[in-house]
């Protein structure tokens, strides 16, 4: 790692000889600092006059006019209102990171520059400015707690341009929505949604805002701005003062009473990172890493336990098992022939989901099923047992119920119905996590907020929700291909989706209709397929039934190959919402996946990612002549190629392709 503390000597060497009066006096003459980025196209300059404005620019075009930001503490203490500079340090970084868990790649470069402003009243504001993107967090260095009263977020942009933005009606969320498309000012004050968000400038510019290294803090809501400017601001769940379970729920939490602060938390720390993601190009929002590079290092020391891979997973398909002799549900009989199916074709795990336990008692088991037996002949197959389980009722039975899980073997835990993400939430996420590694179990977090860079410090953490996924078509059709293609641009910035694919039931817009018990998905076959390799999931479901896969051993071949983290990843063709075409690789081996949305779209890919001077099989999944039609239709074929070459693909309407390429033997 190669870092450069440039400092301020100067004044350093005046604080030395003349004391802090000196210093003050001299850094009250500062009103602008500006920082570049390493590739020196982005620049951010931050104005101390009498608040804390900071504007961001890229080839000299104002991005972020100037905003105003700041802390609010303890009895209305506004920290960033009448600002007095004391201290400014420099640095800059030129590091690489070693992913436990590889998502995009297994090395990710992390180079930026840094500036470290210290300001009179002991608190602080550290900038980074990367090549993709701008990121700035508070500091505080009080001995004692503090309660910080609000935060000043502010993004303003130079013109009214249009946001892809995720509306809802509740801070007791799901993070579960579709997207609107609008201008920045119809946001207004009265609505608000969660991030990230995506706003579309000129000239294919995108910028995306979200919050990343979220502890001990409430994660950030987005809202319009009162002044009817173009500028988003910050929204906060105050601290959940006092919580009942709804009447006749087990699992629903509600906040009765709110506090008047957001947090109460230690006096010495960082706060969470306001990012804003610069991207030239929509494939740059697909292909960025940025969250992970602001996200903390890991804290566990070994890590060698944490294995990401494949779940077939039984409550979207409802337990629809047929072709057997037994009575199929929450039974012994119906796991084992679950892992049966994970053990033929290699996938690493099952889960047990809602049934297996009375949801408010993890140790009142269902009769119908030995649970302890069914983890044995998992072991016996290889294959690995992840329970499913609400968190209020994992929460006050975490030690005891996470013992017994370490004890009979199983290795994960899928955590749902959070649905919330103030400070008292925020900090089950990491409770859960730590609980959870100490027993070198995975967590999954469904019904949650986006990642907001827990994995990387516990990177048991295999995967979140906080997506509308693919379960909504059991009772909805808003999960559409349109929506597909809107998520990898938006969503998928924040870190990996458990949006659970794989999807054997298949129709076209006009065929669609919502059954609970019977799901299907919109589009085709291979629109399915391709979210093995487009969508970022260590933790990647196989949604449908044994069954449906075990009919179709040409989608079997494909599914039973293809990983869930990648060596690198490259962005061959991108428009948001319209189309995606992304190769991955995976050790020796690389993987294409493309999706389009309701129009059928050809393109001619080069494969020259492919390494030269050697023959390549390609095995492709591309759509049928009929799929437009019939979205089952796709057809299967083998082709050999070389890096010089190029491969014509046609996507149905609700379209996909998926390819594996292995070097010719």
């Amino acid at each position: 790692m190669k870092i450069k503390n440039t400092g301020c000597l100067a004044l350093a060497f005046l604080l030395f000889v003349t004391g802090s009066t000196c210093l003050l006096a001299q850094a009250k003459t500062t009103s602008a600092i500006s920082v570049k980025s390493p590739d020196h196209q982005v620049e951010l300059k931050i104005e101390i006059k009498s608040q804390i404005m900071y504007s961001v620019y890229l080839n000299s075009k104002e991005i972020i006019s100037p905003s105003p930001i700041s802390l609010t503490i303890n009895d209305n203490i506004i920290l960033g209102r009448r600002p007095v500079l004391e201290n400014l340090s420099r640095t800059s970084v030129d590091d690489k990171i070693f992913p436990v868990v590889k998502e995009k790649r297994s090395v990710v470069i992390d180079r930026y520059e840094q500036v470290n402003l210290k300001f009179h009243g002991n608190f602080g504001l550290i900038f980074r400015v990367y090549n993709d993107g701008v990121a700035y967090r508070f500091y505080t260095g009080y001995r004692v707690p503090i309660k910080i009263r609000a935060e000043e977020v502010t993004f303003t942009f130079h013109e009214n341009y249009h946001v892809y933005f995720p509306f809802i009606g509740s801070l007791h969320t799901s993070f579960e929505s579709t997207y609107s498309y609008l201008p920045i000012k119809d946001v207004g004050v009265d609505r608000f949604g969660y991030a990230p968000v995506v706003v579309e400038l000129n000239d294919g510019l995108k910028v995306a805002i979200t919050d990343v290294d979220v502890d001990d803090y409430p994660g950030m809501f987005l809202t319009g701005n009162k002044e009817g400017l173009a500028s988003l601001t910050g929204k906060f769940a105050p601290y959940p003062a006092e919580e009942k379970l709804r009447q006749g729920s087990d699992r629903e939490l509600e906040v009765i009473q709110e506090a008047n602060y957001l947090a109460e938390t230690r006096g010495n720390r960082q706060y969470p990172w306001r990012l804003i993601l610069l991207a030239k190009n929509d494939a740059q929002l697909v292909s960025s890493d940025i969250v992970y590079r602001l996200s903390p290092p890991t804290e566990l020391k070994d890590t060698s336990w944490i294995k990401p891979g494949k779940v077939a997973w039984d409550w979207w398909n409802a337990l629809n098992i047929y072709g057997v002799d037994f009575k199929s549900g929450v039974n012994t009989e119906t796991y084992k022939y679950y892992i049966d199916f994970a053990s033929k074709y290699g996938l690493e795990y099952i889960i047990l989901d809602e049934g297996w336990s009375d949801p408010a008692d993890l140790f009142k088991i269902n009769p119908e099923l030995n649970l302890e037996e069914v983890l044995r002949y998992g072991e016996n197959k290889k294959v690995g047992v992840i329970l499913w389980c609400v968190w209020y009722t994992l929460d006050r039975q975490l030690d005891k119920a996470l013992d017994y899980f370490q004890r009979i073997g199983v290795k994960g835990i899928k955590v749902d119905f959070m649905d919330r993400d103030d400070q008292k939430m925020v900090n089950f996420y990491r409770r859960c996590a730590s609980a959870a590694a100490k027993r070198r179990l995975l967590v999954d977090f469904h019904g949650a907020h986006k990642p907001v860079g827990l994995r990387r410090a516990w990177p048991n953490i295999l995967n979140k929700e906080g997506v509308l996924g693919l379960e909504t078509n059991k009772w909805a059709a808003s999960v559409t291909p349109e929506h597909d293609l809107l998520i990898p641009f938006i969503r998928m910035i924040a870190g990996p989706m458990d949006f659970t694919p794989g999807a054997m039931r298949n129709v076209q817009e006009k065929q669609f209709r919502p059954v609970f018990d019977l799901p299907a998905s919109q589009g085709t076959r291979c629109h399915q397929l391709a979210m093995y390799v487009v969508y970022e999931s260590p933790l990647q479901m196989l949604c449908d039934s044994p069954p449906a896969y075990l009919r179709e051993p040409e989608i079997m071949d494909f599914l039973s190959a293809v990983p869930t983290v990648w060596d690198e990843t490259l962005v061959l063709e991108a428009k948001i919402g319209d189309y995606l075409v992304v190769a991955r690789k995976h050790g020796d081996d690389w993987y294409l996946g493309g999706m389009t949305d309701w129009s059928p779209r050809a393109f001619e890919i080069k494969v020259d990612f492919l390494e030269a001077g050697k023959k390549w099989v390609a095995d492709i999944w591309q759509d049928g002549i009929n799929a437009d039609r019939y979205a089952g239709d796709f057809k299967k074929l083998k082709i050999e190629v070389n890096s010089a070459d190029s491969l014509k693909i046609n996507l149905a309407p609700g379209g996909g392709v998926a390819i594996r390429f292995t070097q010719a033997r």
